[in-house]
Parts: C-alpha cells; sequence; structure tokens
C-alpha cells in the first residue's frame, strides 16, 4: 500500500504536521466579490438597455442588447474580481509564513 508521500497532488498536511498552506481568501472576500460581480452585471445591463433605448431599437434587440450588457459587465467584474481574490490569497499566505518566520527567529539565539 502507497503512503501518503507517494500519492499524487499536494501533501495533506505540512511538513510539521500542521495544515497545508492555502491561497483561499476569507469567507467575506468571497461574498463581497460575488456581490459586486451581479452589481457589474445589473449595471452592464442598464447600459446595454439604454444604448437600445437611445437608439430605438425594438423588440428583440433591446433584450439582446441588455442581456449583452449585462453579459460583459458581469464578466469585466469577475475578471477583477478574480485578480483581486488570487493577490489578496496570496498575500494573506505570505503574510502568515513572516510572522511564523519572526516567531520562530525569536526563539532562537543571535550568536554574537
Amino acid at each position: 500500500m502507497a503512503s501518503p508521500a507517494d500519492r499524487p497532488g499536494p501533501p495533506t498536511t505540512g511538513a510539521d504536521g500542521s495544515d497545508p498552506d492555502s491561497a483561499l481568501p476569507p469567507v467575506y472576500a468571497r461574498v463581497l466579490a460575488f456581490a459586486s460581480i451581479l452589481v457589474g452585471g445589473a449595471a452592464g445591463g442598464l447600459i446595454g438597455y439604454a444604448f437600445a433605448d437611445i437608439g430605438a431599437y425594438g423588440g428583440a434587440a433591446v433584450g439582446f442588447l441588455t442581456f449583452l450588457g449585462a453579459i460583459i459587465g458581469a464578466g469585466g467584474v469577475a475578471v477583477v474580481a478574480v485578480l483581486t481574490l488570487r493577490a489578496l490569497g496570496e498575500w494573506e499566505t505570505i503574510r502568515r509564513r513572516d510572522a511564523e518566520a519572526q516567531a520562530g527567529s525569536r526563539g532562537a539565539r543571535r550568536p554574537r
């Protein structure tokens, strides 16, 4: 039977038995990103509807332009939200590592 170290993929625990590092951002950040995507989609839909109204389009063209505006608006905000969440997750991981390194260096004596 293969040991956990022989299995492919990321380790299930850290080298010291702690949980592995995760770049997953906090829940509040993910909820805020989801809400911002919804707001971006709504704003894009309003812009698409206004464009169709100004252009004096009728019937299905108004619905299509509203839908297209909503998709473009939500897609643009989603790209920014994903990049922001990735940066936040990596920043938290780096900050946690630095804090652990500082805590470890405080316990060790420095040679003179």
